[in-house]
């Protein structure tokens, strides 16, 4: 029975490892890293400066890793009416530590006034891939009874290349009217060639569509402003290849606090998880329209996986924005941007 859970749970690590090739990572907390959903929200934001860092633990219990990280910054340049920001992305995959690194710079050009923005980006980046082949299982390495050998060695010859870099863009528009907001994004244009043995195999492309509706829940109300008790219902549909995910919820934001709960399906509409959310703005309000923002979400598997096998998935984050001394900026938008739907 041990030898069968062992060779259960490597099953289900290499198998992630491999689904790679098919799926990007998302992240249960998309509205705390907004650059990576959509290079459209570069420098959307209430301030002149926004600093981004997400990390996310997948499928805990597992043996091998599954962790995901992104970090960004972005400024928000109102004399040229948009934005410009750098990210780094880095995922680590299964036991043989599949990595990819990625760092890219974005652009965003916004249209419109107090009533309507309509913003539209690009991203440009470069992609390193490696793999330690050294550390994949083979089935002649796997006895029937007993699972996996510890100290053998498998006759399979691994490809010679364990590193392979890449050119990758994407592009994408957001629009904000009032209480709505969506966004659409592709990533992955030019279909990069990620394969280490020389057989051609094109990182399919990656679209991923958004939609927010703000509910204001006090009895005066106004669009332009951020006080006050709101629900938020929001949905992000992502597409890669053959692979479809959704993820629908709604939040309760009061001031500085944001709670929420989320339902993501995957596949063909099957279950893949419950999610819950907590946020906190700190510091809101000051004169300098400094803002700290911590997160903490937990994804509990309600998939054939099941959360008694993975317990689950958990992602914390942290963001900071704030105006420069003497910003001409300061209160131009009156609050008219992505991050108060979040």
């Amino acid at each position: 029975m041990r030898g069968r859970s062992v060779y259960i749970t490597m099953l289900l690590t290499m198998m992630a490892c491999l689904s790679v090739k098919a799926q990007d990572h998302i992240y249960s907390q998309f509205f705390n890293s907004p650059i990576y959903l959509n290079p459209s929200l570069t420098g959307q934001f209430e301030g002149d400066i926004r600093l981004n860092l997400i990390y996310r633990n997948q499928w805990t219990s597992l043996s091998g890793d599954l962790s995901y990280i992104t970090a960004s910054a972005d400024l928000n340049i109102s004399k040229f009416a948009g934005g410009v920001g750098l990210m780094f992305t880095r995922s680590s995959e299964g036991t043989a530590f599949l990595v990819k690194n990625n760092a890219a710079a974005t652009y965003s050009y916004s249209v419109g006034g107090d009533g309507f923005v309509a913003s539209f980006g690009i991203q440009a980046g470069f992609t390193n891939r490696q793999i330690d082949w050294s550390k994949l299982v083979f089935s002649d390495q796997i006895d029937q009874r007993l699972g996996y050998i510890p100290g053998s060695v498998s006759a399979a010859q691994p490809p010679d290349q364990a590193t392979k870099m890449f050119f990758d863009a994407a592009g994408g528009t957001n629009i904000v009217f009032r209480n709505l907001m969506v966004g659409a994004a592709v990533h992955h244009i030019n279909q990069p060639d990620e394969s280490f043995s020389g057989t051609v195999a094109k990182l399919p492309m990656r679209i991923t569509a958004n939609a927010s509706y703000k509910i204001p829940l006090s009895a005066y109300y106004d669009y332009n402003q951020d006080d006050g008790a709101y629900l938020i219902p929001s949905v992000v549909y992502y597409k890669q290849a053959s692979s479809t995910s959704m993820s629908a919820g709604a939040q309760f934001k009061y001031k500085g606090l944001n709670t929420g709960i989320w339902y993501r399906s995957a596949g063909q509409g099957g279950p893949d998880a419950i999610v819950v959310s907590l946020i906190f703005d700190l510091f809101k309000g000051s004169r300098n329209g400094e803002k700290l923002r911590l997160g903490l979400s937990h994804d509990a598997t309600t998939s054939k996986i099941n959360y008694t096998n993975t317990s689950g998935t958990t992602e914390a984050s942290i963001g900071y924005e704030k105006y420069f001394p003497n910003s001409s900026g300061y209160n131009k938008f009156n609050g008219l941007r992505c991050y108060d739907f979040y």
